[in-house]
């Protein structure tokens, strides 16, 4: 082994001839279904004649090609090289009978020198009580059960109105922004921009015009004149807050256990987002603190694959790109360089958490394991199974363990930092992330706060 740099090596490997006779079997059986020999069913012809088909060199390429996988992993492992990311084969020489020789050149985790946790502090804001999200938990609720009425007025904001839509550009009738008939929250935003302002005050049977650019479509980027007419307009009566209602929208009886049950889910929101915080707090205090060297393959790659996430997304269109660029005030090189640092920091992040996991023994269970991929499965509105098929179709459910392994391990650590609020009150961090000897029994729900951030570049 060679170490070109902190975080890359190169494995000069050589494989006895004889310890590929296994191999050459298989290689038979392989190419027996990829060529065709009269007299024989396909896979049934006997290895000489396939040899004398395609050649000794062919047989030995298919045994090498297939015998190098698991001979590269052999090699990493006699070395004691923590690799990641995919490596750079070059094969040597190929000569019937002689030692079979190749290098690998890999990108490895850097050396790692953890602080003392306990030397650790991070601050945090301190719980305080919410009425304003109680009262906006209940107006959500009252929404639900609210009924619309026709109202003899102009449109305000948060009425419902039915419009007609008529657009052109320069003359030209624009069908796909041209309807009738179409329900719309006046204020949502959720339609062409300018048609809020234009529809606030109209009364049904009052239509407005207005210009806008279209986004979509043959004419994007063009300025539409846009005729809207209101053919009604509702406002939703809201139920009152009281016996009645609670009664109707939940399984208590007075408007007081309503009111308290709302109450109890703000604070456990609120104790949620602050151990969200403390996650990213102590996330931070590492970053800070501990300097190692990052593997160039792995961030680059990473940055290359935000930019293909994006470009896949628009259709891998250049020039919407750098619409959408200018449209928020930035440039392809800004972007581009926000998106390395945020590579580097979320690669940094992995390579910590995975030195501390080593550090902490730290362990997943399947059921762990089955927690994570159920909770993940829930954000992406997917059934379990249909999850986990796409992730074994992808090769995924090793990265999915890692992100477990690596929150678990962060978890672990947080009853050695000094927690403390704004307040200077020293926070419990049990609740979430559970004492020192049991940090697995936290809310699955914390576990992926850190999920966001690291992200799976250092697979």
């Amino acid at each position: 082994m060679e170490q070109l740099t902190p975080t890359r090596v190169k494995l000069n490997v050589e494989i006895p001839f004889e310890e590929l006779s296994s191999e050459f079997d298989r290689a038979y059986a392989t190419l027996a279904q990829q060529i065709r020999i009269p007299g024989f069913r396909p896979g049934k012809a006997p290895a000489k004649l396939i040899e004398a088909r395609v050649g000794r060199d062919t047989v030995l390429a298919q045994v090498v090609n297939d015998a190098l996988p698991a001979k590269y992993g052999e090699a990493i492992e006699q070395a004691d090289v923590k690799a990641i990311g995919q490596p750079d084969i070059e094969l040597g020489e190929l000569v019937d009978g002689e030692p079979v020789t190749f290098t690998a050149e890999v990108d490895v985790r850097p050396e790692i020198a953890l602080p003392d946790f306990s030397a650790l502090a991070v601050t945090v804001d301190a719980l305080k009580s919410d009425e304003e999200a109680v009262t906006e938990q209940l107006d959500g609720l009252r929404e639900r059960f609210g009924t619309l009425k026709a109202v003899d007025r102009g449109a305000v904001n948060g009425d419902h109105v039915t419009l007609d839509l008529e657009a052109n550009v320069d003359g030209k009738p624009v069908p796909d922004a041209t309807t009738e008939g179409l329900s719309h929250e006046v204020g949502s935003g959720q339609l062409i921009d300018g048609l809020d302002e234009a529809v606030v005050g109209l009364k049904a049977g009052e239509q407005a015009e207005f210009t806008t650019k279209l986004v979509a479509g043959e004419f994007a980027d063009s300025d539409a004149a846009v005729t809207v007419k209101v053919s009604a307009v509702k406002e939703r009566e809201l139920p009152a807050l009281d016996d009645d209602f609670a009664q109707l929208a939940s399984e208590f009886d007075t408007i007081d256990e309503l009111r308290d049950s709302a109450r109890t889910r703000v604070e456990q929101s609120k104790k949620m987002e602050q151990a969200n915080a403390i996650r990213d707090k102590i996330l931070d205090e590492l970053v800070a603190k501990v300097d190692f060297p990052l593997p160039a393959s792995i961030v680059d790659a990473e940055v290359e694959g935000q930019l293909e996430e994006v470009l896949h997304s628009i259709g891998h269109d250049e020039a919407m790109l750098e619409r959408l660029l200018e449209a928020q005030g930035t440039t392809r090189d800004e972007f581009e360089t926000n998106a390395r640092e945020n590579a580097e920091r979320g690669v940094r992040i992995q390579l910590l958490l995975d030195a501390i996991a080593d550090q902490e023994k730290t362990e997943v269970s399947q059921e762990e394991l089955t927690q994570q991929i159920i909770f993940a499965a829930q954000r992406y509105g997917m059934a379990p199974q249909e999850f986990v098929n796409q992730l074994q179709q992808a090769g995924q459910i090793g990265a999915v363990y890692a992100d477990a392994r690596r929150n678990k391990a962060l978890s672990s650590i947080v009853s050695q930092v000094t927690v403390t609020d704004d307040q200077g009150a020293t926070v419990d961090t049990t609740e979430f992330f559970g004492p020192a000897e049991d940090a697995a029994t936290q809310d699955a729900a914390t576990q992926d706060a850190g999920a966001e951030d690291s992200g799976s570049a250092a697979e």
